[in-house]
């Protein structure tokens, strides 16, 4: 072993308990950014790109969202839904009203190989505008990328996973930026240039230290969107009464189709209501899919159809760009969905095909307790909550995060060493290292996930130090 390892090792013996910490502290946020870094940055990247879906869009599909603002009463939805069934193949599952006078209108339908496409028409004279795929639009795939759905249903495990470990990051990452001595700068401020290393480490905690808290609530609500961590969170909050209001069902004949099953873009806490029934099929397929119903019995009065169904939800006030799902059979009903910016007006409602008298009516002022907070985390979390104020609050956020992968890129790359990883050395204070080790691996147990990928990392940490120590020469 060379003098200077030698000096290290007797230099690290003599460390106080404090700064034995601090190292095992580093050994952790290191393996943290290691893990969560690319992630993140694609996170930073995607989320701050969705946060402005609407604008983009808008401006992108120009061609298929917006239309000329006429005097001319608009045509009703069956005729639309009629002209789009002519311009391409297919069943309409769905139709979206204009959600203002310069807006088209968009049919939603499944092809007979069961690929889901929009047709988009001027609602005035029913010009087809085009046509395309729900998941081809630009923020349709930002949304997809940041979601990491566009690389299958496994992927959102390692939501769950990076979100447990950018909460380390950020706790180590305070813990090593808190002054344990008191000199002077290095605390809010940027010392040397960008040549040194000192400059880039100061950047990167001071851009930690003021979005830090930002990153772990993005982290925290971006949660319920995972599939380990959601599902287990939405069916406890069920399970206690606090996500969706079952009490607002009754009586009501429910099927087993679940709401997220025939509404696109439908909230968190809503996702597994069922969808009713309309009572004026007299019992007939209760509890089966939509999908799977037979023909209209006989005996029932016809459909209100869609331009009665329309208007009712017109009247009662569901918020512009809401959506109308069709029924999927005899015992199907009309939902009708919105969820826009403003959290009171969502709502969805069903109402029975047949008399158009609504089933179920439900808002978030009906949600649990849970369900609540969940929705308003996600809503801030969207920049929705608090006007264009939050969407610069997040995007700038975004940016931090960006910033703070960077300079601990720079970082890395100007203290490696030569021909090694440089990951930062355990201290000698066995103590210190396993309490700290015992502290991250607490965190773990709030992200079970998480807390799996910890254990991972520390075996193959003590596996990576066994065989340094077999290769060292005695």
């Amino acid at each position: 072993m060379s003098e200077i390892a030698l000096g290290r090792e007797a230099a690290a013996v003599r460390l106080p308990a404090r700064e034995a910490i601090h190292r095992a502290m580093w050994r952790w946020h290191f393996y943290a950014g290691l893990l969560v870094l690319p992630f993140l940055i694609l996170l930073a990247v995607t989320g701050g790109l969705y946060l402005f879906h609407d604008e983009i869009d808008g401006w992108v599909h120009r061609d298929l969202l917006s239309v000329e603002a006429r005097a001319t009463p608009a045509l009703q939805p069956e005729e639309l839904t009629g002209l789009a069934l002519q311009a391409a193949a297919g069943t309409v599952t769905k139709y979206l009203p204009p959600a203002g006078p310069a807006r088209s209108a968009e049919v939603g339908m499944k092809s007979p190989e069961g690929t889901k496409f929009s047709v988009f028409l001027d609602p005035y004279d029913g010009q087809v505008l085009g046509r395309m795929d729900e998941k081809s639009t630009v923020m349709g795939i930002v949304r997809r990328l940041h979601s990491l759905a566009l690389f299958g249903t496994w992927p959102s495990y390692v939501i769950e996973i990076v979100a447990g470990w950018t909460v380390i990051l950020v706790a180590t990452g305070i813990y090593l930026w808190w002054p344990r001595r008191r000199q002077k700068g290095a605390v809010v401020s940027l010392r040397g240039t960008k040549r040194q290393r000192v400059f880039w480490r100061d950047l990167h905690a001071v851009t930690g230290l003021v979005a830090g808290a930002f990153i772990v609530f993005l982290a925290v609500t971006g949660l319920p969107w995972s599939s380990y961590w959601g599902g287990k969170s939405l069916a406890l909050l069920e399970s206690a009464g606090l996500g969706f209001p079952t009490g607002v069902w009754g009586s009501a004949p429910v099927s087993t189709v679940p709401l997220q099953a025939v509404v696109d873009d439908v909230g968190w806490t809503m996702q597994q209501a069922p969808v009713p029934t309309s009572p004026s099929a007299d019992g007939h397929h209760h509890g089966a899919p939509p999908a799977a119903t037979s023909v209209p019995n006989a005996d029932l009065p016809p459909p209100i159809g869609l331009d009665r169904a329309v208007r009712i939800f017109d009247g009662l006030g569901l918020a512009p760009g809401y959506a109308v799902a069709l029924p999927g059979g005899a015992d199907g009903v009309y939902t009708g969905s919105a969820y826009p910016d403003d959290l009171d007006r969502q709502r969805v409602i069903h109402l029975d095909q047949y008399s158009g008298r609504p089933i179920i009516d439900v808002g978030f002022a009906d949600y649990g307790l849970g369900g609540k907070a969940i929705e308003w985390g996600i809503n801030v979390h969207m920049g929705q909550e608090f006007g264009p104020a939050n969407k610069v609050v997040m995007a700038l956020v975004c940016v931090a995060i960006v910033l703070m992968a960077v300079s601990s890129l720079v970082m890395w790359w100007k203290r490696r060493p030569q021909g090694g990883m440089g990951v930062p050395a355990w201290p000698q204070d066995r103590r210190a290292a396993t309490g700290v080790t015992a502290l991250v691996l607490g965190l773990g147990l709030l992200f079970p996930l998480t807390g799996l990928s910890i254990l991972a990392v520390l075996a193959l940490d003590l596996l990576g130090g066994l065989a340094l120590r077999r290769l060292r020469p005695a």
